[in-house]
C-alpha cells in the first residue's frame, strides 16, 4: 500500500464538507426551505462594476493570464497598504503586505515561518477548525486556551500555558466561530504579552470590515500598528472573499515586517507561486471604488446582528453567548450533544448548523453544547425565522 503522510492521516476531515453530507436523503418543500447557517461565505456574487473590471481585464490585459510577482501584484500591494494605513492611522507601505491564495493560506505561510515539528502555538478555544487542522497537518501542537463566559481569551491563562516551544499566540477577532470582538485593550494585552516572551502575535481579521464597534466609534479596533517596532511581533491577516464577494477568486493578505517577507515569499512560490490575477484584479478595483458599497454591505450585516441578539436571544431554554460579524455562538438546551443534535435539526428543522464539537478538543465539555450560527446568507426576517423552528426544535 502507498505510504500515508501521519499527520495528515491523523488530521479531521473537512466540518463543512462532513455537515453538507447530512442532507442527502432529506427532502425540502417550498413551505419548509434548508435554512443553510453553516457556512460563513456570502452566497452572492461581486457588484456588478468589479465584475466588469475583471472581466475588462481578462478580454485586455495580457498580464491577467500570466504568473506574477509571488509577494502579489503590486498595484493590490500598495492599494491594501492605503488602505491600512488609512484605517488603522498608522504607517503601512506595500512593503509589508503580501498577497496570498485566500487568508487560509496566509496563515499557513505565517505558521511556516514562525514554526515547525514539534512546536507550540496557542489557540484561543472554540478555535477555527482550518487553524486547527494545518497545525496538525505540519505536526505543530495546537495548546488550547480556554475563553470566559463572553467568549474572551485572557492573557493571564496565556502566560500560563507559554512553555519553551511556543512560538506564536493566534486571535480571531472578530471571532469565528463566536461571533466575539475582543476589545483593543485585549488585543494589547496579548499584544505585550507577545513581546515580553519574544512571541508572534497573529492576528486574523478577516471580519474587520464587519466590526461593529469600530463602526460606531469610527476608530480601529486595535492601535497596535502605531508601535514603532510593531513588525517585531505582529502578523496580521486579512480576507477580500467576505468584504468584495471574491470566496471563488481566493484572495487574501498576510502583513508583517519586510524582513518577514523573504520567508513568507519562500513559502509562497514553492507552494502557489503567486495568487490568481483574476481575484487580485477584483481586490484592487475594490479597495480604490467601492467603499460606499462595502459601507452598505457592513450595515447589513450589523442590521442582521441585532436581529441575531433580539430573536436568539430570547429562544426558551438556549443562551446566546456572544454575537458578531457573520457569527452567534449559542448554547442549547438539550442533554445530547449537539453533534448528534446537528444531523437531526436538518431532518425535523431543515435546519444545517455546525455543532460546537467541530470547534472544541474532543475532551472539551463545551463543544456538545453549543452550535455556531453563520447568518451571512439569511436575512432579519430570516434570523427571525431561524429562532422560529429552533424553538419548535425538541432535541
Amino acid at each position: 500500500m502507498i505510504p500515508l503522510n501521519r499527520s495528515i492521516a491523523a488530521t479531521f476531515s473537512p466540518p463543512v464538507m462532513e455537515a453538507r453530507r447530512w442532507l442527502a436523503g432529506v427532502t425540502f418543500p417550498p413551505d419548509r426551505p434548508l435554512m443553510n447557517v453553516s457556512q460563513a461565505a456570502p452566497a452572492l456574487p461581486p457588484p456588478d462594476d468589479l465584475r466588469r473590471a475583471m472581466a475588462q481585464a481578462m478580454l485586455g490585459d495580457d498580464a491577467a493570464h500570466l504568473y506574477g510577482p509571488v509577494l502579489g501584484n503590486d498595484d493590490l500591494r500598495q492599494a491594501l497598504a492605503d488602505d491600512w494605513s488609512a484605517f488603522y492611522r498608522a504607517p503601512v507601505t506595500a512593503d509589508h503586505v503580501a498577497i496570498t491564495q485566500g487568508c487560509n493560506q496566509a496563515f499557513c505561510a505565517a505558521i511556516a515561518t514562525l514554526a515547525g515539528p514539534g512546536d507550540e502555538i496557542l489557540l484561543p478555544v472554540p478555535w477555527y477548525f482550518n487553524h486547527k487542522m494545518w497545525l496538525d497537518i505540519s505536526g505543530i501542537r495546537a495548546v488550547p486556551l480556554p475563553c470566559d463566559g463572553q467568549m474572551m481569551p485572557q492573557p493571564d491563562l496565556a502566560r500560563a500555558l507559554i512553555g519553551s516551544r511556543t512560538r506564536a499566540i493566534v486571535l480571531v477577532t472578530p471571532n469565528n466561530p463566536t461571533g466575539a470582538e475582543y476589545p483593543a485593550g485585549l488585543i494589547r494585552a496579548f499584544y505585550d504579552l507577545a513581546c515580553e516572551h519574544g512571541l508572534a502575535l497573529i492576528l486574523d481579521e478577516t471580519y474587520r470590515d464587519f466590526h461593529s464597534l469600530a463602526s460606531l466609534r469610527g476608530e480601529p479596533p486595535h492601535d497596535l500598528l502605531t508601535d514603532p517596532d510593531w513588525g517585531e511581533t505582529l502578523i496580521q491577516l486579512y480576507s477580500f472573499s467576505k468584504s468584495y464577494r471574491l470566496t471563488g477568486h481566493r484572495t487574501g493578505a498576510l502583513i508583517a515586517a519586510p524582513d518577514r517577507m523573504v520567508q513568507v515569499e519562500k513559502w509562497l512560490d514553492t507552494v502557489a507561486i503567486c495568487a490568481g490575477q483574476a481575484g487580485q484584479i477584483g481586490a484592487t478595483y475594490g479597495l480604490r471604488h467601492l467603499g460606499d458599497w462595502l459601507a452598505g454591505e457592513r450595515d447589513e450585516i450589523l442590521r442582521r446582528r441585532l436581529a441575531c441578539l433580539h430573536h436568539l436571544d430570547r429562544l426558551p431554554g438556549w443562551k446566546l453567548k456572544s454575537c458578531g460579524a457573520y457569527f452567534a455562538w449559542i448554547e442549547h438546551p438539550f442533554k445530547a450533544s449537539s453533534a448528534d443534535l446537528a444531523p437531526q435539526l436538518v431532518r425535523e428543522s431543515r435546519v444545517l448548523a455546525l455543532p460546537g464539537t467541530m470547534f472544541m478538543p474532543g475532551d472539551n465539555p463545551d463543544g456538545p453544547r453549543h452550535f455556531r450560527i453563520a447568518y451571512a446568507n439569511i436575512d432579519s426576517d430570516g434570523i427571525a425565522a431561524l429562532a422560529e423552528r429552533l424553538s419548535q426544535f425538541r432535541g
